[in-house]
C-alpha cells in the first residue's frame, strides 16, 4: 500500500511539475493578430524568437501579407528571428517560424519542424477558419502589442442575450479562456 501511495505521490508531482514548466514557457507579454478589421489575442512562448518578436513590435506594427497552403496561412515575416526548430505537431490556432523568416498560423493540424510563437487565444477551429480567411490569399495580416480597442460603452439589443461568449470585437466564443469578454450583454473578465 505504501509503494502505491508512493507511486501515487510522484505522479502528481509529476504532472504538477510539467504543468507549472509549461506555464512558465509563456511570456506575459499577449501579441494581437488583426485581420479583416477583426483582432485577437495570441499567448506567446518565452524564446529568443518572440522576444526578438516583440522588440521588433515595440517600434511600430508590422502588416505582412499571407497565403493559404490547405491547413495554414502563411508567408514571409520581412526579417529573421533566432530559430530553435524542433519536430512537433501543430494544431489549429498556433503560430510557428518556418524556416527563421516566415509565420505560419494554423487552422488546421500539421507536423513538420518548427520554432514555436504562440497560440491564438480562444477561438475554435471553425471560427479560426472564418478568422483567417481559409482558403483565401493575400491576407493583410496585421502583428501588434495592442488590440487597438477603445473599449465598449454599451451593448444595444437582444442578440448577445443568448449566455453565449462573445470576443470584444463580436465574435462568438465556444470555449473561452482568461480574457475579457461579453456575456449577456455585460463585460466579464474570466
Amino acid at each position: 500500500m505504501q509503494k502505491i501511495l508512493s507511486f501515487l505521490a510522484a505522479m502528481l508531482f509529476c504532472c504538477c511539475s510539467a504543468d507549472s514548466e509549461m506555464k512558465a514557457q509563456n511570456m506575459e507579454q499577449k501579441m494581437y493578430i488583426t485581420i479583416g478589421g477583426q483582432t485577437q489575442s495570441v499567448t506567446l512562448v518565452d524564446n529568443d524568437a518572440t522576444r526578438e518578436l516583440v522588440a521588433a513590435l515595440q517600434d511600430a506594427s508590422i502588416t505582412v501579407t499571407l497565403n493559404d497552403n490547405d491547413f495554414e496561412i502563411w508567408g514571409s515575416l520581412g526579417r529573421s528571428l533566432t530559430t530553435k526548430n524542433e519536430q512537433m505537431t501543430v494544431q489549429p490556432g498556433d503560430i510557428v517560424l518556418y524556416n527563421g523568416s516566415n509565420i505560419c498560423i494554423f487552422y488546421a493540424s500539421n507536423s513538420w519542424s518548427y520554432t514555436r510563437l504562440g497560440k491564438i487565444d480562444g477561438l475554435s477551429e471553425n471560427e479560426l477558419r472564418t478568422f483567417l480567411k481559409a482558403g483565401q490569399n493575400n491576407i493583410s495580416v496585421t502583428l501588434s502589442l495592442t488590440s487597438g480597442t477603445t473599449g465598449i460603452e454599451s451593448v444595444n439589443g437582444n442578440r448577445m442575450e443568448d449566455g453565449a461568449y462573445y470576443t470584444l470585437n463580436g465574435v462568438k466564443v465556444s470555449n473561452p479562456s482568461n480574457g475579457l469578454y461579453i456575456n449577456n450583454g455585460k463585460k466579464v473578465i474570466l
